[in-house]
């Protein structure tokens, strides 16, 4: 499992989400073994948070997906013009359990 969060400002929120349905979500879908997003955002003072958690079948996917270093986070052409802050770098988990 891999995470990223990012935090846009409140008034930029709609419109950023928009611009990831369109960029990061595709790109996470059209990965082969991408196995599902979770794509959650959330309110934070004058910020919204965005976080993505995405499941992998293999490091090789994920690889695919993030390139050699794949604890880098993946950005895209416009990120700049939301993003106030953001993770550089993932965390990876092993899925222990889904119930």
């Amino acid at each position: 499992m891999r995470v990223w969060k990012g935090w846009t400002r409140r008034s930029d929120a709609d419109e950023y989400e928009g611009y990831m349905r369109r960029t990061g979500l595709v790109g996470y879908q059209e990965t082969e073994g991408n196995r599902g997003v979770h794509f959650t955002r959330r309110d934070v003072g004058d910020n919204t948070e965005f976080c993505f958690v995405t499941f992998w079948e293999s490091w090789d996917a994920v690889r695919a997906f993030a390139g050699d270093d794949p604890e880098r986070a993946v950005f895209y052409p416009d990120d700049d013009r939301y993003l106030v802050d953001r993770d550089w770098v993932v965390t990876h988990y092993d899925v222990v359990e889904t119930a």
